[in-house]
């Protein structure tokens, strides 16, 4: 923290955060804590994404970028021009009395700027401090699985080949240290051969990263002597993306055999896949997290929109019962139905403590998830199958001995079947079978979103009901045949079946999560195939049609 005190009356604060190489789980606890109270962030156009999350709704959000970059960011909703000079932004926000986050990639004590930026707040006495960040000539290594140091304790040197001079160049390669280069996929080449005219042998092994720590990740083994070609051969020069960053580890650390053991990021069992999640925004999230955890790129797709009953008198009497004891027991069926109830609570200046005495039931560890998150612990939640025949295997029979009330609740979507409805009625049960919120296809996605599910451009589709895949062929086409199709039961499956789609993988259980970690499965079995063919590792989306696996359950 500058110890002097402001000049300014009324000054602000700056703090200059580390945003890390790319990956947004790479920002430390106390980065997170400055976003939450900034009021102006002003951020490196390439970390604006990772960083902006954090912020409250309504700050204003600008990118500091170079000469000729597009604009990046809107502040509220109007699109704000990139400002090129940061400092004068940071000053003038400051001097206003605003909390301002300056935010760089990597680490700030690794920008030349972000220096430049802190000299100027000292000069004029406005009190900033440093959120460390994880360097990118450190992160992206780890990402890599190119460990920089050994038992042996080898020296490692950084080295930024924009700036590097002939005695740079001649120190590091007349040594035997770990060299770390940042270039760009152009200039690693040159990179090398600078090494080699300055001692280094030609047959020293090289790693090549880039997008390092993001699904767009790629590493290239090779030698000094050898770059050149293995880039060209992987044809990824020429091309207009030659520009790209790239950290590249010169040293036996970055030896091919052990890259192959410690390579733990790029070999995740859905790395690099787009797979799109045709659900209901809110039930997108967790699904979404595990995909992440697997490499994958979710992309969340609305296929079911959720609104209110169209007469809510039905819901309203239903949820005042509650109250008055009218009810033994209430079903929640889907995380919808939860929603809908908890919503009227909230409406009525109602609370978890309504359901005192009354007995609840959910199917779905989901829908279970979602009533502890409102303060309720279901009584019953189905041993086996989670749907409304596995809780009918274990609901209890009326019994006019123990059950003083013989009435159960049952707030649902008004397409859902009559199947739970009829069992409990065998069961003895009288049942108020409600319309807790009706369900309606959503309005079609982006253009550029339907012309990547008919083209090939996702690599996985997980359809989790009949209705996602009806909708989603309804509001967007069918999905190219080289797409995988993953579904969460037979019914699902049958349903896409009939939709001309091919399922290559099925849910050993109706959850949505089982169904994630199935096409994780699945991944990874097409991974190894791979590998032990000598063949590329490809996703789905890169191969031809021709070449795709048959379906398997």
């Amino acid at each position: 923290m500058n110890p002097n005190a402001p000049n300014h009356p009324g000054c602000g604060h700056v703090t200059f955060l580390g945003a890390g190489p790319g990956d947004p789980g790479l920002l430390t606890l106390r980065a997170v804590e400055a976003l939450a109270a900034a009021d102006v962030l002003i951020a490196d156009p390439h970390v604006l994404d990772v960083v902006r999350t954090h912020v409250r709704p309504g700050v204003a959000a600008e990118a500091q970028g170079t000469p000729g970059q597009a604009p990046d960011v809107s502040s509220g909703a109007a699109e704000v021009p990139v400002l090129r000079d940061s400092t004068n932004l940071v000053m003038a926000a400051a001097r206003g009395g605003k909390r301002v986050v300056r935010a760089v990639a990597g680490d700030p004590g690794l920008d030349g700027n972000a220096a430049d930026e802190m000299l100027a707040c000292a000069a004029e006495g406005i009190v900033f401090e440093v959120v460390p960040g994880v360097a990118s000539v450190v992160g992206v290594p780890a990402y890599a699985g190119v460990p920089l140091r050994d038992s042996q304790g080898a020296d490692v040197r950084f080295v930024d080949a924009r700036s590097a001079d002939e005695r740079c160049w001649s120190e590091v390669g007349s040594s035997d240290a770990t060299a770390v280069v940042s270039a760009t996929l152009e200039t690693v080449a040159a990179a090398a051969g600078e090494l080699v005219s300055a001692g280094r042998k030609p047959d020293t092994p090289l790693t090549v990263t880039v997008a390092g720590t993001t699904t767009r990740q790629r590493t290239w083994t090779a030698t000094l002597g050898t770059i050149a070609q293995v880039l060209k051969s992987a044809k990824v020069l020429p091309s207009p993306q030659g520009s790209q960053p790239v950290i590249a580890v010169v040293g036996e650390s970055g030896a091919a055999e052990r890259r192959d053991q410690l390579s733990w990021f790029e070999s995740k069992p859905l790395f690099g896949w787009k797979v799109l999640v045709p659900r209901t925004k809110e039930q997108a999230a967790s699904l979404s997290d595990q995909l992440r955890s697997y490499g994958a790129v979710p992309s969340e797709v609305p296929t079911i929109a959720v609104e209110p009953p169209r007469t809510p008198q039905q819901m309203e009497r239903a949820v005042k019962g509650l109250v008055t004891g009218r009810y033994e027991w209430i079903a929640f069926t889907s995380v919808n139905a939860v929603k809908a109830v908890r919503e009227k609570f909230e409406e009525y200046g109602l609370d978890a403590r309504a359901f005192a005495g009354i007995k609840v039931a959910a199917v779905g560890e989901q829908t279970a998830k979602s009533l502890i998150e409102f303060g309720v612990k279901p009584d019953l939640v189905p041993s086996g199958e989670q749907s409304a025949a596995g809780l009918l295997e274990d609901w209890p029979p009326y019994d006019p001995v123990f059950d003083p009330i013989d009435r159960v609740f049952l707030p649902r979507a008004d397409i859902a079947t009559e199947t739970l409805v009829a069992g409990l009625i065998e069961l003895g049960w009288e049942v108020d079978d409600v319309t807790a919120y009706r369900t309606v296809r959503a309005s079609p996605p982006p253009a550029e979103t339907r012309e990547a599910i008919k083209g090939g451009g996702f690599d996985a589709v997980l359809f989790t009901s009949s209705s996602t895949v009806r909708n989603l062929v309804g509001i967007a086409g069918k999905p190219h045949n080289v797409t995988v199709i993953a579904c969460i039961g037979p019914a699902t499956a049958k349903t896409a079946e009939e939709h001309g789609l091919r399922v290559d993988v099925l849910s050993p259980e109706p959850s949505v999560l089982k169904l994630a970690e199935a096409l994780a499965d699945f991944g990874a079995a097409r991974r190894q195939a791979a590998v032990e063919a000598g063949d590329p590792v490809t996703r789905p989306s890169e191969r031809r049609p021709g070449s795709r696996r048959r379906a398997r359950s």
